[in-house]
């Protein structure tokens, strides 16, 4: 594995996937989803471990979205065998490597036995801190959205919040991710050039990656070229590059600059 290139003081704090391409995967090669969906799991191990290494803080994966309910049921019955294997199998391997396991998403139309599972896994390694991995299950970012903004609205109702204070913390503070900080970089699989209802409020100067890469075929080669394509990139956030140079030049000299 070669990381020749890689500054790994410039390395994203948080990274979300959207892991698309296990059902094209299979149907290239003439075998089920299932058999592309249980590919796409030493993907997933590949790069959690390589985040690992790497001192990646935090690891998003779109592993299920509410939209995917829709998909034949056989379908959705393996992909929920395979996500509680995946959990049963994982867990002794992320209490040693220190990762603390996260999930979001309308957890209660999951299968009893996974809900079950899922949560003794999230409790078994709540202290450990090495780096978060979450799961997004059942998850929608509009319903994200809209959740928050009952959240707010019960509280204004109730008189914790007045209408004006509300801002963009406010809304921050009551989405899922609350106690994330937001991702610096999205990549997306198998070349799809679309978002799938994922983070809509987090992603807004997150940076995107898009690769042709079918999700079982990511291994730990695309993800670095993913990194290295990050670090190529000017975030801006909004200014100009000649705002954004005298800030360069006092982190290279070490002077403290306040942000606004």
């Amino acid at each position: 594995m070669n990381l020749r290139g890689l500054d790994k003081s410039r390395l994203p704090k948080h990274v979300a996937i959207i892991m698309d391409g296990n059902g094209r995967w299979a149907k290239l090669r003439g075998r089920s989803r299932t058999e592309g969906h249980r590919r796409g799991k030493a993907s997933v191990r590949a790069v959690v471990e390589m985040s690992r290494k790497l001192g990646i803080s935090y690891l998003s994966l779109y592993a299920f979205s509410i939209e995917n309910w829709l998909r034949p049921k056989d379908e959705v019955h393996a992909l929920m065998g395979l996500l509680e294997h995946y959990l049963v199998v994982e867990q002794p391997r992320m209490m040693r490597h220190g990762i603390r396991l996260l999930s979001i998403g309308d957890r209660t139309r999951l299968p009893a036995s996974v809900l079950r599972t899922l949560g003794k896994t999230v409790k078994a390694t709540s202290e450990k801190k090495g780096m978060t991995v979450l799961l997004a299950l059942s998850y929608s970012g509009r319903d994200d959205i809209v959740r928050m903004v009952r959240k707010i609205a019960h509280k204004v109702k109730e008189g914790s919040y007045a209408v004006d204070e509300i801002d963009e913390e406010t809304v921050s503070a009551h989405v899922e991710t609350q106690s994330i900080p937001d991702p610096d970089l999205l990549i997306r699989t198998s070349g799809e050039m679309r978002i799938s209802n994922f983070f809509l409020w987090q992603i807004a100067y997150t940076e995107l990656y898009i690769t042709p890469t079918l999700w079982p075929d990511f291994r730990e080669a695309e993800y670095l070229q993913a990194l290295l394509e990050f670090q190529r990139r000017r975030r801006r956030f909004g200014l100009t590059d000649e705002q954004l140079a005298p800030a360069a030049a006092s982190t290279e000299t070490g002077e403290h600059q306040d942000h606004p």
